[in-house]
């Protein structure tokens, strides 16, 4: 029989200002849950993390907890103020853990927990407060972009606790392959409601375009306004999913290019303007070496950057990423070697620091210098008509940047940036605080870019979506050039880290060749079970679609939890016999082709 849920809210409601933010909600949160909490900036994914944390107070619904629930909340801006060092952030409040439990995750983590907090990078910050939270042991953990800021040795680090962790956990994160790899449900939240689907992440997408489109043929028998704007997000979606695969395919094609070239050694409208560089070379680097009094930080690199690469720069905290972006925009001299960049380059630098955005000020302030149009790449455009450009209400003029949400505010700087003439973009950390609609944004502007692009980025999906070429630095000086993006770094140090095969000696005969495989007969039952198996691992894809789709119902448990308890039961069972079919049909198909 199914556990039942550890929290559960009904009717949750939350004014904001004039109105409501959300109302008549319905959640429940299970002893094992995974879930994905999924929605646009600004639809209020982080504040419903802190109602469910107690943070703070709902105006209505009733929530119930399991006695004695221990909920730990992982901010995505935890406040250092009050604090000396980390360890003083760390063991701070009246839930503080103990020492010991926070110095063994530190130690993992690889963080100085003795560190000044007022001089730590965000990094160390945001490993100190994971330490924080996961030393707490907690029985439903609530992440808010737990990777934001962390390099790809701590994000693995951080994906195989929550593997083996026992409780439950929520997370809100813009990285498409945490999500993939850890989620099994998605909550999404969107235009103020809520809903559930016993789906990880992986699905999520398919899912979000059945909900428009069955929302588009409902629109048919209301009025017109409906009508028109349910057609929309369908039509928006769709043409979203379409460019994407367009951009891929693209994608692989400048990837296939650019390898013949390496040596053996809302959905936006945004357009960037095309530059007047001739020349396809921009940046060439040659046998560059940079150190840092005793280590060696880049050695022996070359490459030769042309227009309309995407290059992205991958590697640990410390590895070198910053000193090498630094170098090939001649913000920094090498040791040794050469960098020269094309004269004509002029470039936009986007970086994790959001202090150009000071809270006082208007959107208005940021985008137009307080006035109503702003010069777009030299095109004068009206500055409502450009914030829905980069999918903001353009109601959201005259608000006060203290007032939006934080990846509003990089949505923010994206578009304060990408209005100004340039044909080189540098891109520092872009992903942290998006959304996955803005992610899509920038990976169109990305897209139909016709300059050079430099991103330096933990993001993996976003690298495989975006790079012609990724330089991997492994913190011993060796950069990797590899065309492609972070998983065919991945596999390239795969391949090179392999354990060599043993060389057969020079007056060593070589064994003889295997003999022939024999030709495997299938019995009776065996043949049946090949020949049937497939329709039957349909009809239970089938049974476990209908049982998805019952338990997506919030109100079950509450209304019939004898209902709910059977149809998870069944769920599981179902779920079962589909692995074992599919393993079994899987054991006859290899004795076939044997």
């Amino acid at each position: 029989m199914a556990e039942a849920p550890i929290l559960s809210w009904e009717g949750l409601g939350l004014q904001q200002g004039s109105g409501w933010l959300f109302q008549d909600l319905n959640l429940f949160i299970g002893p094992r849950d995974r879930l994905a909490l999924i929605g646009r900036n600004g639809a209020g994914k982080t504040t419903l993390l802190r109602l469910i944390a107690g943070e703070i107070e709902s105006d209505r619904g009733l929530r119930t907890l399991k006695p004695g629930l221990k909920i730990v909340l992982l901010e995505q801006e935890p406040r250092f103020t009050a604090c000396d060092t980390l360890m003083d952030f760390a063991l701070s409040g009246t839930d503080a853990p103990a020492r010991h439990e926070v110095e063994a995750i530190a130690d993992q983590l690889g963080i100085d927990m003795e560190r000044e907090a007022a001089s730590a990078s965000g990094g160390e910050r945001r490993r100190a407060a994971i330490a924080r939270a996961l030393a707490q042991d907690p029985d439903l953990l609530l992440l808010d972009e737990p990777t934001n800021h962390l390099d790809l040795a701590a994000i693995d680090w951080l994906e195989s606790w929550l593997q083996r962790y026992n409780g439950a956990f929520v997370t809100i994160s813009h990285d498409r392959t945490f999500l993939k790899r850890l989620t099994r449900a998605t909550v999404w939240m969107d235009r103020g409601g809520l809903r559930r689907k016993e789906i990880g992440f992986g699905g999520y997408e398919a899912w979000e375009e059945q909900v428009y489109a069955e929302e588009a043929r409902a629109a048919d028998k209301l009025d017109a306004k409906l009508k028109i704007e349910a057609h929309w997000l369908e039509r928006g979606v769709t043409a979203r999913r379409k460019r994407n695969q367009g951009r891929l395919e693209k994608l692989w094609q400048m990837r296939a290019q650019r390898a013949s070239m390496i040596s053996p050694a809302g959905t936006a409208k945004m357009k960037l303007v095309s530059d007047e560089v001739k020349t396809k070379a921009v940046i060439v680097a040659e046998n560059v070496t940079k150190r840092y009094e005793d280590r060696t930080i880049i050695k022996d690199f070359t490459l030769r950057i042309q227009r309309g690469d995407r290059i992205g720069i991958v590697g640990a905290n410390g590895a070198g990423k910053t000193t090498l972006l630094k170098m090939l925009t001649g913000e920094l001299e090498p040791d040794e070697g050469t960098i020269t960049l094309a004269k004509t380059l002029s470039g936009v630098m986007v970086d994790q620091q959001r202090s150009l955005l000071s809270p006082e000020k208007r959107v208005r302030d940021i985008l137009a210098e307080g006035g109503d149009w702003v010069d777009v790449r030299g095109t004068r455009k009206h500055v409502q008509a450009y914030l829905k450009d980069f999918l903001f209400d353009p109601s959201l003029i005259d608000a006060r940047v203290g007032t939006l949400s934080g990846g509003e505010r990089s949505r923010l700087l994206l578009a304060r940036e990408f209005s100004r003439l340039s044909n080189l973009l540098v891109l520092d950390e872009p992903t942290n605080d998006l959304d996955l609609e803005t992610l899509d944004l920038l990976q169109e502007v990305i897209a139909d870019y016709d300059g050079t692009v430099l991103i330096v980025s933990h993001d993996r999906d976003f690298l495989d979506r975006t790079v012609t070429v990724t330089l991997g630095l492994d913190g011993s000086g060796h950069v990797d050039v590899v065309a492609g993006g972070y998983e065919d770094w991945q596999a390239k140090r795969t391949q090179r880290n392999a354990p060599a095969k043993a060389k057969p000696k020079a007056d060593t005969a070589p064994p003889p060749p295997p003999p022939p495989p024999s030709r495997t007969k299938l019995t009776y039952k065996d043949q049946r079970d090949y020949d049937l198996l497939p329709k039957r691992i349909e009809e239970l894809d089938a049974q476990i679609a209908r049982g998805e789709a019952d338990l997506s119902d919030p109100q079950l448990y509450t209304r019939d939890p004898d209902r709910f308890a059977q149809l998870t039961e069944q769920l599981e069972k179902t779920r079962a016999e589909k692995d074992a079919a599919e393993e079994r049909w899987l054991e006859l198909a290899e004795l076939v082709e044997g």
